[in-house]
């Protein structure tokens, strides 16, 4: 199929987010959008038009949104991402947090499970470019649809609503500035604005998770806008003995995402001693630690173990394996 004779046209995701971003407010009418020409667009409509409610939606809207995207389903997701935003900012919004919760998952492609230094922070789609086969970085979904489009789409959405949700980061709920900084960093940031704003609130910082994910940010941002003093910077973070453990482990992942060089014994000693059962279970609420869980094995340890020992065996692997010796026995 010749994709460049849908680009920019009702079919492009990308195209259609683009054109109703000038309009984004909290009222804009959901059917401003044709929702039936994508993957489970319909399902999407009902869920965003869900959380739009004042009371208590009547499905699990949140449920719906974050699994085509675990299913590898974007395109209409990243349609929704217009209308979840201006519920996200809303202070006084009952599902504001699902909405924050949910609006950034097709701005990422493969994500969930993925814990390597190459895949990580995985952004390399300019969501200014219209490419016209749509296969270049992410292949396709598993409807078909060029994946690359759907990611391109929903950072197009979050990049233009950089101003209107940097202001999250300095909320009063802890919970609310980590899943901002999550939203941000998929943003295209050529000004440097979101690395700076990251920058002065981890400065300002108390909150050891917060701190954390800010560092994370700072991370996946400069993956996507290379900055080679953010690289020195992260790797002073996890030799600084004095720094929370927590903000030591996520400037640890962050820097062996953003260098090709080998871990050094003395991040893998600093690593191997921090990155206990304990803290990362208290680390699963930084949804990068959570989305790159696999089966019975947390995410930071997930990582740890990609990323510093893939010598040892895949928990996920070996259950599989000893399931199916099961099954044939």
């Amino acid at each position: 199929m010749d994709l460049a004779l849908f680009a920019g046209g009702p079919f492009d995701v990308r195209a259609v987010v683009a054109g109703i971003l000038p309009e984004l407010h909290r009222d804009l009418p959901l059917d401003v959008v044709p929702w039936g020409n994508f993957p489970h667009g319909p399902d999407v409509r009902e869920a965003v038009s869900a959380l739009r409610t004042d009371g208590e939606p009547d499905m699990d809207a949140t449920g719906v949104l974050g699994g085509l995207c675990a299913n590898d389903s974007r395109a209409a997701v990243a349609l929704a991402v217009p209308f979840l935003i201006p519920l996200a900012i809303d202070a006084q919004h009952p599902h504001r947090a699902a909405a924050l919760d949910v609006l950034s998952g097709p701005a990422r492609a493969r994500y969930f499970g993925v814990a390597s230094r190459e895949e990580l922070f995985l952004h390399r789609t300019d969501p200014a470019r219209h490419v016209p086969d749509g296969y270049d970085d992410y292949g396709v979904e598993v409807t078909a649809y060029p994946a690359g489009w759907s990611v391109a789409a929903a950072r197009i959405a979050i990049t233009a609503n950089t101003p209107a949700l940097l202001p999250l980061l300095d909320d009063p709920d802890p919970a609310i500035r980590v899943e901002a900084a999550y939203a941000l960093a998929t943003a295209a940031d050529l000004d440097h604005i979101v690395r700076t704003a990251l920058a002065g609130g981890f400065e300002a910082e108390r909150d050891p998770m917060v701190r954390a994910a800010f560092t994370l940010a700072t991370a996946e941002i400069t993956r996507a806008h290379p900055h080679p003093p953010t690289v020195a910077w992260l790797r002073e973070r996890w030799h600084d003995d004095a720094e929370v453990p927590e903000v030591r482990l996520a400037a640890a992942i962050g820097w062996l995402c953003l260098t090709d060089d080998p871990a050094p014994e003395e991040l893998r000693r600093i690593v191997d001693a921090l990155a206990d059962d304990e803290r990362a279970h208290a680390m699963e609420a930084l949804p990068w630690m959570s989305f790159a869980a696999g089966t019975n094995e947390s995410g930071l340890l997930r990582c740890r173990r990609c990323m510093l020992h893939p010598e040892e065996p895949d928990p996920e692997s070996t259950f599989l394996d000893s399931l199916f010796d099961q099954l044939k026995g």
